[in-house]
């Protein structure tokens, strides 16, 4: 494999990791916090409603997660194409 099409598949997986990591953020933010917020005020937590708790902290959470998990899988990325030099 050539360094240009290392880069390319380097770059095509990266920009996948990023679009799944994106949707999984948008669907719980706007998801949760939004579309499904009648639903998910059936449930309580610490004696707040599910659906306001994900609109005002759930998704940030989430985010946070999803950048750790998305260093984790860059790393993975970076050895696997030889960039962790």
């Amino acid at each position: 494999m050539t360094s240009k099409q290392r880069a390319t598949a380097y770059w095509k997986e990266n920009i996948k990791y990023l679009c799944i990591l994106l949707s999984i953020w948008f669907l719980v933010s706007y998801g949760a916090g939004i579309v499904f917020k009648d639903l998910l005020n059936h449930i309580h937590i610490g004696g707040f409603e599910l659906g306001f708790w994900f609109a005002q902290q759930g998704a940030i959470y989430v985010f946070v997660i999803l950048i750790f998990v998305y260093i984790r899988l860059m790393n993975k990325l970076d050895k696997k194409y030889g960039y962790d030099k």
